[in-house]
């Protein structure tokens, strides 16, 4: 199906990006579905089977929702990935515990959907971890509450999710009944793109496929222990009916953040505004006298288990950046020995 590059999300800032190839007779595409080397892309003629250069997914395999530049084959109906534009945004996880490497799960995302059960499963720490990656994505962050029907107490659940996630839209759903599905509907706006975000067995496909109004994506019930079951395999950009785009991604066991260093201040924008009133610029909020968090917390204006979240976030993001600027030395000293043995082979 042919459509314009504009309802694909193209924009200006992609176009200036995109320039230099236009010149090599490349044509742009949007990745819609990525699975090793091998892609679905979206051009304006419609989808193409392409494949990745060795050299670019050596560099950094394109993700779905980036924007590439595309050869296309002469001979047959597919094309070849030549080069990757420019992210507007990303959201990225760290790959493992023991590697300090960045994982891209999406790129060129305008809304995050932050997708958690009501079943019993739903906890706001995990929920400020997946705020503290959105913003730090640069999309806009949508806390969506799902299986409302199995919950107690809807209202309760929302508060608490309000009071965790400040300043973000908040809504409640049942992709059951359907209840709820509308207040999402001022957020699908044509050549906007979606990320649904979240644990396994959260509903994140189900979800897809009410607004989608067709079963596309493969989902399943939970497991008998009540956790999730991991059905989406892959990260896939799909169109909704009014042209709004949707990417769906497998969920996540536990987040590891891949952030900076100060992106949990947003997220916790209540305990940055109490050390700001600290009588000491440098206060530590353990036993300085004058201190604004300490104070909070004794007279119950702070939640002890938020503020025990927000230093853990802390004390993580700092781990990583000192892990990130120690592989950044690595690589550097790596370089310079390999520039060195060059210069000495030459030499002889």
């Amino acid at each position: 199906m042919q459509q314009s590059l504009e309802a694909l999300g193209w924009s200006q800032f992609f176009a200036d990006a995109f320039e230099p190839y236009e010149a090599e007779g490349l044509i742009p595409a949007r990745v819609a579905v990525q699975e090793r080397g091998a892609y679905l892309v979206l051009t304006a003629e419609g989808p193409l089977a392409a494949e990745a250069t060795g050299q670019l997914y050596k560099e950094g395999a394109p993700v779905a929702g980036d924007w590439v530049a595309v050869e296309r084959l002469p001979d047959e109906p597919k094309g070849i990935v030549r080069a990757l534009l420019p992210r507007r945004t990303k959201f990225a996880r760290k790959e493992a515990w023991l590697r300090t490497d960045e994982q891209v799960v999406g790129a060129n995302v305008d809304i995050v959907f932050l997708v958690a059960g009501l079943d019993g499963d739903f906890n706001p720490r995990r929920l400020e971890r997946y705020l503290t990656a959105a913003w730090n994505s640069g999309a806009d962050p949508v806390v969506v509450l799902t299986k409302s029907d199995l919950a107690d107490d809807v209202p309760a659940a929302v508060t608490i999710a309000e009071a965790t996630a400040i300043g973000v839209p908040v809504h409640a759903l049942s992709n059951v009944t359907g209840a709820g599905l509308e207040s999402l509907d001022h957020y699908l706006e044509p050549g906007r793109t979606i990320a649904l975000l979240g644990s396994s067995g959260v509903g994140k496909s189900t979800l897809a496929n009410r607004l989608l109004g067709t079963e596309q994506l493969a989902t399943a019930d939970v497991r008998a222990d009540g956790r999730g079951r991991h059905t989406t395999t892959h990260r896939e950009l799909v169109q909704l009916p009014g042209g709004c785009f949707l990417l769906d991604t497998p969920g996540m066991r536990q987040l590891q953040l891949w952030a900076e260093e100060g992106s949990a201040e947003g997220v916790f924008s209540d305990v940055t505004e109490l050390a700001a009133q600290c009588r000491f610029a440098d206060c530590s909020h353990e036993s300085e006298p004058g201190c604004a968090v300490q104070i909070a917390l004794a007279n119950g204006a702070l939640d002890p288990e938020r503020y025990a979240s927000y230093c853990k976030l802390v004390r993580e993001l700092r781990a990583l950046a000192v892990r990130q600027d120690a592989r950044l030395q690595s690589e550097e000293r790596k370089k310079r020995r390999r520039a060195a043995r060059g210069r000495r082979k030459t030499e002889w």
